[in-house]
Formats: C-alpha cells, sequence, structure tokens
C-alpha cells in the first residue's frame, strides 16, 4: 500500500489483522523497552539526535528512529543511583518500582550502547565528561553483548545513575497483530557537557542531529520513514526552544499507553492509534492478496 508520507507500514500488516480478528494469530507479549531523545541547542532551537535502522533490521528496517532498546532483567538489581528514586519514578511510569528501576537503567544503558552517551557521574551533580577511548569502548562492547551487567559497569567505574537527567515523556506498544512487541517508554534528555554522539549502533547505518522540524518535514514529503510513536514524539516537540524548556514540561506530559487497534468494517480494515488521528489507515480487504501469517516470529534479543 502506498503513502505520501513516510509512516511505516509493512505490507504484511493487513494478513496478519484478519489472522488476529479470526482467532487464528496469538498476540505475542510485549517485551519493556526504553529510548531517548537526545537534546541539545542548535541555531534556531533544538536538535534532536536520530538514528536510521539498518534496511536488513527485521523490526522497522530502514526507518529513523532514537536510540533506544529491551530491558536487560538484570537492570531490576541494585544499581549505584542519584536523583528520583524508582518509587518516585513508578508512580510516574506507571508500573512496580523494580519495573521502574530497570526502565530508567534500560534508557541510560541503550543510550550509552547506541550513541555513546553516558548520563552518569561520580556524584549526585556531576556527570561523566568524556567517554571515548579503548577502555570505555571495552566497557560498552561488553554492554551490548550482555557479558557485563550495567550496575556491575558503574560500580566498576564508581559512577551513579543520573535519573534526574531525564523526563518521561510518553508511552507506546507495539500494536497486537506485530511479530515483535515492545511496551517502549519515551524520555527526553539534553546531552551532557563535553560529551558527543556516535554511531556505535550495529543496528543503525546512519546518525544526525536535526531541527525537529526539519525531520518531520522530511517525513510529510516522504523523504524520512518513521514508525508513529516517532513521528509523533518528534511532533510534540515543536513547541519548544530550548532542552530546558523540554524537561520541564516533561512532568505534565500524558503517560497512557498508545496501543493501535484495527477492526473489520465491512470490506475495510481500519487501523487508528488513539488520539493520533493522522495515523488512521483505511486498507481495502478485497484487494489483498498472499496467504495470511498464521504464527508469530520470536521477538529480537
Amino acid at each position: 500500500m502506498s503513502t505520501s508520507n513516510g509512516q511505516w507500514y509493512p505490507p504484511e500488516w493487513p494478513d496478519r489483522i484478519r489472522a488476529l480478528a479470526g482467532g487464528e494469530l496469538r498476540p505475542v507479549a510485549p517485551r519493556r523497552a526504553a529510548t531517548v531523545l537526545l537534546l541539545r541547542a542548535a541555531a534556531g532551537g533544538l536538535a534532536v539526535h536520530m538514528l536510521r535502522r539498518r534496511a536488513s533490521m527485521a523490526f522497522a528496517g530502514g526507518a529513523y528512529a532514537y536510540p533506544g532498546g529491551s530491558v536487560d532483567p538484570r537492570d531490576e538489581r541494585d544499581v549505584p543511583w542519584a536523583g528520583p528514586a524508582p518509587e518516585e519514578w513508578a508512580r510516574r511510569l506507571g508500573t512496580d518500582s523494580a519495573g521502574a528501576q530497570a526502565i530508567v537503567c534500560a534508557a541510560v544503558r541503550e543510550t550509552f550502547e547506541e550513541a555513546g552517551v553516558l548520563l552518569a557521574g561520580p556524584a549526585p551533580d556531576t556527570v561523566v565528561a568524556d567517554t571515548t577511548g579503548e577502555e570505555w569502548e571495552a566497557d560498552r562492547a561488553a554492554l551490548v553483548s550482555r557479558e557485563l551487567a550495567f550496575a556491575d559497569f558503574l560500580e566498576r567505574r564508581g559512577l551513579l545513575l543520573r535519573s534526574d537527567l531525564l523526563g518521561a515523556w510518553a508511552r507506546w506498544i507495539t500494536p497486537e497483530f506485530e511479530p515483535r512487541r515492545y511496551d517502549t517508554w519515551f524520555f527526553v534528555a539534553a546531552l551532557p557537557e563535553g560529551q558527543r554522539t556516535r554511531n556505535a549502533s550495529t543496528e543503525a547505518d546512519h546518525v544526525v542531529w536535526t531541527a525537529p522540524a526539519a525531520a518531520a518535514g522530511g517525513y510529510d514529503r516522504g523523504e524520512l520513514l518513521m514508525m508513529p510513536p516517532t513521528i509523533s514524539t518528534l511532533r510534540s516537540l515543536l513547541p519548544y526552544t530550548t532542552t530546558a524548556e523540554v524537561l520541564a514540561a516533561s512532568g505534565d506530559r500524558d503517560l497512557t499507553p498508545v496501543l493501535a487497534q484495527a477492526r473489520l468494517d465491512g470490506e475495510e480494515i481500519v487501523l487508528s492509534w488513539p488520539g493520533h488521528d493522522e495515523f488512521t489507515k483505511h486498507i481495502d480487504v478485497v484487494r489483498i492478496a498472499g496467504p495470511t501469517d498464521r504464527g508469530p516470529a520470536g521477538a529480537d534479543a
């Protein structure tokens, strides 16, 4: 199905939606995940760090996204911590304290793994100024391979996770008909002074700092491919001109999870995201060809 904008839309979705409606497809339980909109000052306002997922990726290949990934269960253990406690985060994120800690840890860990930026410091009011060099890269690689737990990494380096540098921004859950599902919390954070982003991810083939309006314009013209949560959160940055404004606004953001809904309406499948009408699609069932995909694949690691 063609589209005039850059909305990510896999061709297998209609068949999977029909299979789900007919009871032939069992939804996969979503994995908890976190992603971070890294921000910095730029000429005329804000810039946000984005990466383009490799076209070969099974999930959202070719789409622009933010650094992020799945929760590591080990992140629920004791972690050197500064800023709002896990119990406070639990109230904000709508989960228990262990789960909240793991989600915040995933946000910080994945940002380091995929962008080389670390929201941690040796004291509650400091941040690491430089994360380059062979030793840092060795630790980052060990985190990516899960040979090293994030808590052990922080303890060994004498660092505290700075949870106060994050602001919760949104929450989206992958549709029930997708074979790889994530319950993802979106965070905002300012790029720490002295640190630089880089493409440290094997899942990305391109990274960029871009003005939210410029990236949204590229999506509207069909030049940049994005999933609904990505373009939605990108547009939500448009009213702000500084990172301080964004972080201050994060405390009032609605974190009610957004979950796509699909229904059969006569000879059409209607796909919608509640509260986000721009993503609604009407798909002609009669024109759908090809066998129904009846079984969900396993989730990515």
